[in-house]
């Protein structure tokens, strides 16, 4: 047995717990973040359940969450979004969960995205492959961008939202004129999952919060689908973008995003340290 199946068995006792947490408990009061943006009570809780398990059970391993930030070392670290989907949940749409993952030295190495009110938990761990309940999973087969459904993240929001949401404008138009379908679910944790398993053909995330991102991340490579920053080069902590993308659209799926944002290409930006 290696350490990561001891901490997948940590980390597993911790998502059950924090899914029972969410059945038996409404999101209380919900504040503002910043414009457009929330979190309710119920995140807050979660968060401090998951890093008080954690921290019990690993007690060498930092704690990165979304709500309240970074404990303890930041080189071995889990990272957890409480609610991912926050603005799903509190319209009661299903398309949300718990999303924990254990990233070292910048790259995801193990996570578990708990998807409860579609009955579905998704995970992996480098060497052991990625799965869905007891089911083993892989990436679509999907060779042409024609044939291919691509989430995309949500727009921007908050007071540079104006600034940001062009790109994303220009991003959708060049889509819409090459894939099959884009769609925009609302959690980033789920996209990627779905990119894992084969329901979706791609998942691109304009943005790179550790929190969103690196438990799919980790569930999408084991999975088979190659998990790529904004210019092609492999995905990790500190990427511009998070793109999980079936091998077979590769190609076509990053000419397409790199002519929408030319900015993007490695000449014309620089590198971009994920926001904790």
């Amino acid at each position: 047995m290696t350490d990561l199946d001891t901490l997948l068995a940590a980390a597993w006792e911790t998502v059950e717990a924090a899914v029972r947490l969410l059945h038996a408990s409404g999101p209380g009061q919900v504040f503002a973040k910043a414009d457009r943006d929330m979190v309710s009570e119920l995140d807050l809780s979660i968060e401090r359940q998951v890093r008080q398990h954690l921290q019990q059970l690993t007690p060498g391993i930092g704690f990165l969450g979304e709500e309240e930030g970074q404990h303890g070392p930041t080189d071995n670290s889990w990272v957890l979004d409480p609610i991912d989907g926050t603005a799903n949940f509190l319209r009661n749409l299903p398309l949300c969960g718990v999303s924990l993952a254990l990233v070292r030295d910048n790259r995801p190495v193990l996570g578990i995205i708990a998807l409860p009110f579609l009955n579905s938990t998704y995970w992996a761990a480098d060497g052991l492959g990625a799965w869905r309940n007891q089911v083993r999973i892989t990436s679509a087969a999907t060779a042409t961008l024609n044939q291919a459904i691509v989430a995309i993240g949500d727009y921007a929001f908050g007071s540079d939202a104006a600034a940001r949401n062009p790109p994303m404008h220009s991003l959708h138009h060049a889509l819409a004129a090459k894939v099959q379908r884009v769609r925009m679910l609302g959690s980033a944790a789920a996209d990627l999952a779905w990119a894992a398993d084969g329901t979706l053909d791609a998942s691109i995330t304009i943005g790179n919060n550790p929190w969103d991102v690196a438990a799919g991340a980790v569930i999408a490579r084991q999975a088979g689908a190659e998990v790529l920053d904004i210019d092609g080069t492999a995905h990790h902590l500190y990427s511009a973008a998070t793109i999980a993308v079936t091998p077979g659209i590769r190609a076509e799926l990053l000419e397409t995003i790199q002519r929408a944002l030319p900015q993007s290409s490695p000449a014309g930006r620089a590198p971009r340290k994920a926001t904790c």
